[in-house]
């Protein structure tokens, strides 16, 4: 019943912040002309700004914080590692990979077909197939690796491949171009629109079920993979569901959104804090709820300035990630000790 209560808690937290996000922004908009606006008696400015810009980034802001939270719990279950998080197997620098060389080398547009991509849509579509690419990849790798921490291991080898190429397109990228790819890697929930947010929302639902049908050997996982082998769980079609599920969460969220640090390594301790249980029935939901709420409120900081302009949100995100990752490696310590 309590942890029951702590959903709701979440839930009615999430609803209070996505609810804050639509009265703070860049422009000023009066509290009374945010409510008049939202129920339908504003003037077209307010309705504009409140419906058109606040409104799709707030549940962009809430669906990517979710999304990336669960990814992140799923990889450290599977890993059976504190520390990891969605970027761990490289789908960042996959995706990175992806726009460095749409902005870098090809110029921020490309023609094929008669048709010219540019823009944040091309943007989009790189960033998803290079995360996507690395996605593949280590889907194919752990259908015959065995051993867990070897699939780590080459995810992270991926990773640091994938960075230095990325490096080289930097070195030899114009200013324009560097400037362009910069900002995308700060993060941000501002690109969201209406026209974006079904393929979006339609990516991560896919993402968060998937995850959902794992949950019997996601509480087998904890114990180990033996114990979890032994109580019948096929742990290798297991692994190959998880990270397929971490990898279209993640890839999604970083393509719309960029990069964001540290709400897939964070949020799955606090909702554990929150909630005090293993049990993934309530631990899954729980750090959905979570996610959604810490990124509302790291978008509603990175608004504060105002007139003055906004904050990156990859400049936000670790002031509350920080905290939690040190608290739980020295309680680990502690533990330990």
């Amino acid at each position: 019943m309590k942890k029951t209560y702590g959903l709701l808690w979440l839930s009615l937290s999430v609803a209070a912040l996505l609810i804050g996000n639509l009265f703070v922004g860049s422009t000023s908009v009066a509290p009374a002309d945010v409510i008049a606006a939202l129920t339908g008696t504003a003037d077209s400015t307010a309705t504009f700004i409140v419906g058109e810009t606040r409104m799709p980034q707030a549940v962009t802001a809430l669906l990517a914080g979710g999304a990336l939270a669960v990814a992140g719990l799923l990889m450290q279950t599977l890993f059976a590692n504190p520390l990891a998080d969605p970027s761990i197997l490289g789908l960042n620098a996959g995706a990175g990979l992806g726009v460095a060389v749409a902005t870098l080398w090809l110029g921020g547009s490309v023609a094929a077909a008669g048709t010219t991509v540019s823009g944040f849509s091309l943007t989009l579509l790189a960033a998803f197939l290079g995360a996507g690419s690395i996605m593949a990849l280590l889907v194919v790798c752990a259908t015959w690796v065995r051993n867990r921490m070897l699939l780590l291991i080459l995810g992270l080898m991926m990773s640091y491949a994938v960075s230095s190429l990325v490096s080289l397109l930097s070195f030899t990228a114009d200013s324009a171009g560097l400037h362009a790819y910069v900002i995308w890697g700060l993060g941000s929930f501002g690109t969201a629109t209406w026209q974006r947010l079904p393929l979006f929302a339609t990516s991560v639902a896919a993402g968060v079920g998937l995850a959902a049908l794992t949950v019997k050997a996601l509480n087998a996982l904890t114990l180990g993979e033996a114990y979890a082998a032994n109580m019948g769980i096929r742990v290798r079609r297991t692994r190959i569901l998880l990270m397929t599920s971490a990898g279209l969460l993640a890839a999604t969220v970083t393509a719309q959104c960029g990069p964001i640090a540290f709400i897939g390594l964070a949020v799955p301790h606090m909702a554990r804090m929150l909630t005090r249980t293993a049990d993934h029935r309530i631990l899954l939901p729980a750090t959905f709820l979570c996610g959604a709420a810490v990124a509302l409120a790291c978008h509603i900081v990175c608004r504060l300035p105002g007139d003055a302009g906004l904050l990156p949100l990859n400049a936000v995100t670790p002031l509350v990630g920080v905290p939690v990752v040190l608290y739980v490696i020295l309680r680990r310590r502690g533990i330990s000790s």
